[in-house]
């Protein structure tokens, strides 16, 4: 096996097919799996990509020739793989490259209790050994097939039980991916009218980017919830661990404004709590964590670090302006179905439409995630850093990469790991506020950098 670096991320692999990515990588990468947890047996599961059952087979073979034993979950959602790793109590891979073209796959992958693998946890480890011929034990492991979803279905009702809540109408975009698949088995029985796009499950994404972060990946759902008269949208990523929201006008919601309510309902169940939050998440959100009884925990963007900070400090719930929601009850892993069920036990538990539920955790004006091109992210960093320098009521931190605010307004410019970007994000009491902050500093980023990006 040659040299995997170029596929090797700081969470996951994630590479072309086959260029980067074949049946040989997963086979070796499963193989060294096994020897770097010492596990007698694994889980694994693929999303719908035509390359990832074949990929997912290929990894089973490379796990079960170091002797393990392998239960083949087949087709699932990232958050359904961490639950079974968590219920069963095993190692797991996930064979999904999220909401990456269609060319792409991945593999990611956790201990037991979904603890999560990445650079600094065990993947470098993966990647020494996969680059080598690994002896096969005397004795190889079986391959068992498991359906895993009514399982994975019967757990998140248990979580939060939306049974007797009044009946909603939800239209639900799954973007071609995994929704499609978990969705139906979870809504099942419930008082839900469902409205489903895209629940075919295709690999080539035919009709939109599995990405709801991107706003035109939402237009469909927010046009079918207006013509359908629905009280909520709900839209996934391919693999399903996000989920974003669209409100009864059509209007997207903030992943903040979610966190928020998350946030309030788990802190009614166990008062006194801990809250993670990001640091580009509104600013709302520890204040009403706060305002709840609870304590807000502040940390740097990513999973990893969020998932560190939950098990630290024994937070209850932990949200990302990305979309992503994590929760102790769920081996502190992130789950968007959960997200979703959580959102729909809020509306369905009172009875005015979501936009005024949800006014009540709105208090800001956000410019959301504007990307400039860069040639050296430090030196334009350092522009900005000089530029707000010694201002009245001025404060800065640089817990990622950089945060300067006063009580009006704040933002954060950081680097993007993996591309020559950096990333702004504004918030601010008014519109006129944000936007005067939010075009001080791009005319700063971009002038430094002859108007790029």
């Amino acid at each position: 096996m040659g040299d995997l670096a170029s596929i090797v991320k700081a969470y996951d692999i994630r590479g072309v097919v086959p260029d980067q990515l074949d049946e040989g990588v997963a086979e070796a990468v499963g193989a060294a799996f096994v020897r770097v947890t010492g596990a007698k047996t694994i889980v694994t599961m693929h999303d719908m990509r035509t390359s990832s059952g074949p990929l997912a087979d290929a990894f089973g073979r490379g796990a079960a020739s170091q002797g393990a034993d392998v239960l083949a979950g087949g087709l699932g959602s990232t958050d359904m793989l961490y639950y079974a790793s968590g219920d069963l109590g095993m190692p797991g891979a996930m064979i999904t490259a999220s909401h990456n073209p269609p060319q792409y796959n991945g593999i990611k992958l956790c201990r037991a209790g979904a603890k999560p693998v990445g650079i600094q946890t065990g993947l470098r480890d993966v990647q020494d050994l996969a680059e080598r011929a690994l002896v096969p034990a005397p004795a190889p492991g079986t391959v068992t097939p498991r359906d895993l979803l009514p399982g994975y279905a019967d757990h998140l009702r248990k979580l939060v039980d939306i049974s007797s809540v009044r009946p909603l109408t939800v239209a639900v975009d799954a973007g071609n991916g995994m929704a499609g698949h978990t969705v139906p088995k979870v809504f099942e029985g419930l008082p839900i009218a469902l409205i489903p796009l895209y629940f075919e499950l295709d690999g080539t994404f035919p009709n939109h980017e599995a990405n709801p972060i991107e706003p035109e990946n939402l237009r469909d759902l927010q046009r079918a919830v207006t013509e359908h008269h629905a009280d909520i949208g709900l839209a996934f990523d391919g693999d399903a661990d996000r989920c974003f929201v669209v409100d009864e006008r059509g209007r997207a919601v903030s992943p903040s404004v979610l966190t928020a309510l998350i946030a309030t309902r788990e802190l009614a169940r166990e008062p006194g709590a801990t809250i993670i939050h990001n640091l580009i998440t509104s600013r709302a959100v520890p204040e009403i964590v706060a305002a709840a009884g609870g304590v807000p925990v502040r940390t740097r963007v990513g999973h990893s670090f969020i998932k560190a900070e939950m098990a630290r400090t024994g937070a209850v719930f932990g949200g990302e302006h990305s979309g992503h929601f994590y929760f102790r009850d769920f081996w502190c892993a992130d789950s968007g179905l959960l997200a979703a069920l959580h959102t729909l036990a809020a509306l369905g538990e009172q009875a005015g439409p979501l936009s005024q539920l949800l006014s009540q955790y709105t208090r800001y004006v956000a410019s959301g995630e504007i990307n400039s091109a860069v040639a050296d992210q430090a030196a334009s960093t350092e522009q900005v850093r000089q530029a707000f320098a010694g201002r009245p009521g001025v404060s800065t931190d640089e817990l990622d990469g950089l945060t300067v605010g006063t009580s009006a307004w704040w933002f954060n410019l950081r680097p993007s790991n993996t591309e020559p970007l950096l990333r702004l994000n504004v918030e601010a009491d008014t519109e006129t506020t944000m936007a005067a902050v939010r075009d001080e500093v791009l005319g700063v980023v971009r002038d430094t950098t002859d108007h790029s990006g």
